[in-house]
C-alpha cells in the first residue's frame, strides 16, 4: 500500500494516493470530470466524496480500486469488539466456502428460528447480537445443508441468512466489501442450486448490491436486468421482492448518471408498495414508506441534495418500521441537509438521531463519515460544534 494508516477519510486517502502517484490536481479533476476546487475541496475535508459514481471515476483515473478509497482504518473507541468479531465471521465463511464449516448439524426448524433470531436483532441494531450469534449459525446452515437432510428448506434459509443477516451486518459495522462478497456468493450458489425464484430474487438482490458497492455497474446491471424480466407479483412476498429489485434497479441508474432510467424502477416499486401496505417478507420492511426512504437514497447518488431532504421531510419517520431503516434515514437526511446552505445544524442533530439509533451506521459507514468530516471541517465553537466534535470523535475522525 502506498499510503500510509493514518488516512482516516475518504478526501485523505485521496490526496495520499494522488501524490504517491505524482498525479496534479487540475489533471485528476479534469479525468474525473470535476473542478480542480471540488477535488481540493474533496481532499481538505471540505466537501464529502459520498457518490459512488465520482468515487469510481476517481479511483479510475488513478488505477485503484473503489475499495482502495472507501476501506479506512477507524480508530474509534468501540472498535475492538466490532473488529474482532468481523474476524470471526471472515473465518467461518471461508470454512464455509469450503466445505469445512466445521458445524453441528441442527433441524431446519431450528436453524429457521435462529435465522429469524438474527434477522429480528439485524432489523433492531442490535449488532452485538448479531455478532455474537453469527459465526456458530453460519457453521450450523452449512454443516446442516451438507448431510444433505431437508436439503430445499436448508437451501431456502442460506440466501436469507447471508443476504438479509451476514451481508447487512457486515455493511453496517463498515467490513471490508470482500466478506460481504462473499456471503453474496454463498448465497448466489445455494439460489443455483435450488429451482426456486424467490430464492434467486433474494440472492440477485444481495449479488447485486454486493457489485454495486464495488463499482461495477454494468456487472449488477447484468444481474438486475434479467432478474426484473423474469419478478413475479403472483402473491404478496413475490410483489416485495420485486419491488426491492426495482429499488436497487434505480439507485445503480444514478449511480451511473443516466437519469432517464432512474424514474420507472421508482415508480414501479412505488406502485408495488401500493398494493402491498407496509409489509415486511423476508425482513426487507418494503412499503410506501420504505420508498420515500429509497428515494433519498437514489437523490442523494444522483447529487441532488435539496430534493433529497425535500423528500425526506415528507415521510413521518415515526412509520418507518425497523430501526435499522430508520437509522437510514436519519443518516441520509443528514448528509443532505449537510450540504444545504443555513441546514448544517440540522444536519448534526439528524446524524446524533441516528448515531442514537445506530451507532455504526454514524460511525463507520464511510458516506456517513465523510459528512461528518465535512461538518467538523465548517464547526463553529458553540453547542451544535460541540454535539458534533462528540460524534467525530466516537467515529473516530480527528478533531
Amino acid at each position: 500500500m502506498d499510503v500510509d494508516e493514518d488516512a482516516r477519510t475518504i478526501g485523505r486517502r485521496l490526496r495520499q494516493i494522488r501524490q504517491s502517484r505524482r498525479r496534479s490536481l487540475r489533471v485528476v479533476a479534469e479525468l474525473a470530470g470535476i473542478s480542480a476546487g471540488h477535488l481540493s475541496r474533496i481532499e481538505n475535508g471540505q466537501r464529502a466524496l459520498d457518490r459512488r459514481s465520482l468515487i469510481v471515476a476517481l479511483a479510475d483515473v488513478l488505477q485503484v480500486s473503489p475499495t482502495e478509497l472507501t476501506s479506512l482504518p477507524i480508530p474509534a473507541p468501540d472498535n475492538g469488539a466490532t473488529d474482532a468479531s468481523v474476524d470471526a465471521v471472515r473465518l467461518v465463511l471461508l470454512a464455509a466456502a469450503t466445505g469445512l464449516a466445521g458445524g453441528e448439524a441442527v433441524g431446519v426448524d431450528v436453524l429457521r428460528s435462529r435465522v429469524a433470531d438474527v434477522l429480528d436483532a439485524q432489523q433492531a441494531c442490535r449488532h452485538g447480537t448479531v455478532a455474537a450469534a453469527l459465526p456458530r449459525l453460519i457453521r450450523d446452515v452449512h454443516t446442516t445443508l451438507a448431510t444433505g437432510r431437508n436439503s430445499a428448506d436448508v437451501l431456502r434459509l442460506v440466501p436469507l441468512l447471508h443476504v438479509q443477516g451476514t451481508q447487512a451486518w457486515l455493511r453496517d459495522v463498515g467490513a471490508p466489501l470482500d466478506l460481504g462478497w462473499q456471503s453474496a456468493m454463498l448465497s448466489q450458489q445455494a439460489a443455483d442450486q435450488l429451482e426456486d425464484p424467490r430464492t434467486h430474487a433474494l440472492a440477485t438482490f444481495g449479488t447485486a448490491h454486493g457489485l454495486l458497492a464495488a463499482g461495477a455497474f454494468d456487472l449488477a446491471r447484468a444481474q438486475l436486468e434479467p432478474a426484473l424480466s423474469a419478478a413475479s407479483t403472483a402473491t404478496v412476498e413475490d410483489v416485495q421482492l420485486t419491488g426491492m429489485l426495482a429499488f436497487t434497479r434505480s439507485l445503480l441508474a444514478a449511480a451511473e448518471g443516466n437519469g432517464d432510467d432512474v424514474t420507472a424502477p421508482l415508480a414501479m416499486a412505488a406502485e408495488l408498495a401500493e398494493r402491498t401496505g407496509e409489509t415486511n417478507a423476508y425482513w426487507f420492511g418494503f412499503g410506501p414508506t420504505n420508498v420515500g426512504v429509497w428515494r433519498m437514497a437514489v437523490e442523494l447518488e444522483a447529487g441532488d441534495y435539496a430534493q433529497a431532504a425535500a423528500v425526506a421531510e415528507q415521510l413521518d419517520p415515526r412509520r418507518i418500521p425497523s430501526p435499522q431503516r430508520r437509522a437510514a434515514y436519519w443518516a441520509d437526511y443528514g448528509r443532505a441537509l449537510a450540504r444545504i446552505k443555513a441546514r448544517r445544524d440540522d444536519a448534526v442533530w439528524a446524524l446524533r438521531r441516528a448515531e442514537l439509533i445506530s451507532p455504526a451506521r454514524v460511525h463507520r459507514h464511510p458516506f456517513t463519515r465523510e459528512t461528518l468530516a465535512e461538518l467538523v471541517a465548517r464547526s463553529r465553537h458553540d453547542a451544535v460544534g460541540r454535539e458534533l466534535r462528540g460524534m467525530a470523535y466516537r467515529a473516530g475522525l480527528p478533531v
